[in-house]
């Protein structure tokens, strides 16, 4: 069976019928393609069609434990203490079952696909790897999750060689990246000699958390794009959150992008949980938390936009919905309406090595279709009615009733 979509909006605001199996098939101006038996026929008038989004940089074995263990200082540190005093006590039941409601929860708000950290490290273990491998295989077919095995750095003697086991420990057990936060290390060239090592010796993608503090000195972004080139390595690297680049003076921001994307490396900004916790000790003129979007943009560098965390202590807000990502963008880094939209879609799946979906003959057909009235209100997240597909099936939808004084019900 196809699938049919009528009369739904594409990003260009054309409007046009769309059939789809794996991929779309058919496009024409709407009412121009004839039905068929075996299609699958959803109306969609008034609904903006939208290339899926995709989670590039996700915590599921973090995900909705804030209520656990609250962040008493609401920065970084305070998040890391907080998830620590708890993590011992995750059980691999919990852990699977928190990631997979977390899952179910981006895939109801459109996210076809995630890339979901695990923590891997002394006080860890490879518990965290085993339960999202566990998720990740159940889901296969309903969302495409990615695991990075994130090496944590040593925090007391002997760490060091016992993370670096430990990461290649979850490399045997299959996960899909290597990652690490070269940043949290004393020794930041040690924290990324291992995960890169590692990366390049295996054969697998490379994501590190990269830079997530406002230190106008950190360089870590810049020494990542710099090791790509000189080595040449080709397994894809990106790099996450780099607020750091956001507090760069602009020529050397400028300079960095510029390196960066003439290394391939991909650049993953994190406004909900980089503005909740970076700069809580500035009293005036609090910078914002993110990265130098628009630099990066404007070098021609692959752009990605993610949520992070989802109410943890990381981040309590966190609603598994790219709109909210892209809604950020647009306030805070002040990119367009489609700039923000093209990062946590097109943007994201580029870094995850994934097609790029579109309303194209041949594109991959994954879509998230939104009843709005416009593009900005889609994205904003005004329409409460969506329609997600993923591989051409309808996978998950949702509507709303809405009763205002003195007026009839609206239905969507």
């Amino acid at each position: 069976m196809s699938l049919f979509l009528q009369s739904v909006t594409t990003l260009d605001g054309d409007l046009v019928d769309v059939r789809a199996d794996a991929v779309v098939t058919d496009v024409a101006p709407a009412g121009t393609l004839a039905v068929r038996p075996d299609d699958e026929v959803h109306d969609l008038t008034g609904h903006h069609l939208l290339p899926a989004p995709a989670e590039p940089h996700a915590h599921l074995d973090k995900a909705l434990t804030s209520h656990r263990a609250p962040n008493r200082t609401g920065d970084l540190a305070g998040a890391i203490e907080a998830i620590r005093a708890i993590a011992a006590a995750f059980t691999h039941e919990d852990l699977v079952d928190r990631a997979t409601r977390a899952a179910h929860e981006y895939l109801a708000n459109g996210t076809t696909a995630i890339r979901t950290h695990a923590d891997v490290g002394a006080h860890s273990g490879t518990r965290h790897v085993r339960a999202l491998l566990e998720v990740r295989d159940a889901l296969a077919g309903l969302v495409d999750i990615q695991v990075v095995a994130l090496a944590s750095a040593p925090w007391g003697p002997g760490e060091a060689e016992e993370n670096a086991r430990l990461l290649e420990e979850a490399v045997d057990l299959g996960v899909d990246l290597v990652g690490g936060a070269p940043h949290m290390w004393a020794d930041r060239s040690a924290g990324l000699e291992l995960s890169f090592g590692v990366a390049a010796r295996r054969g697998l993608p490379l994501d590190l958390h990269t830079d997530e503090t406002l230190d106008p000195t950190a360089q870590g972004l810049l020494h990542l794009a710099q090791r790509v080139r000189a080595t040449g390595f080709a397994h894809g690297a990106t790099a996450s959150h780099c607020v750091s680049l956001g507090v760069h003076p602009l020529e050397v921001a400028r300079a960095t992008a510029t390196e960066v994307a003439a290394a391939g490396v991909g650049v993953v900004a994190l406004p909900q949980t980089n503005l909740y916790l970076q700069g809580r000790g500035s009293t005036v003129a609090t910078p914002r938390g993110l990265t130098a979007v628009r630099a990066l943009l404007d070098a021609g560098a692959t752009l990605a936009a993610g949520g992070d965390n989802l109410r943890d202590p990381f981040n309590p807000m966190g609603r598994a919905d790219a709109c909210e990502a892209a809604s950020l963008l647009v306030t805070s880094g002040h990119l367009s309406t489609r700039e923000a939209w093209h990062a946590v879609s097109a943007g994201a799946r580029r870094c995850m090595g994934l097609p790029v979906p579109a309303a194209v003959v041949g594109a991959a057909a994954d879509f998230l279709a939104v009843e709005a009235e416009s593009l900005d209100a889609a994205v904003a997240g005004a329409g409460t009615a969506r329609v997600v597909v993923s591989r051409g099936r309808v996978v998950a939808s949702s509507s709303g009733r809405r009763v205002l004084p003195g007026r009839a019900v609206s239905q969507s």
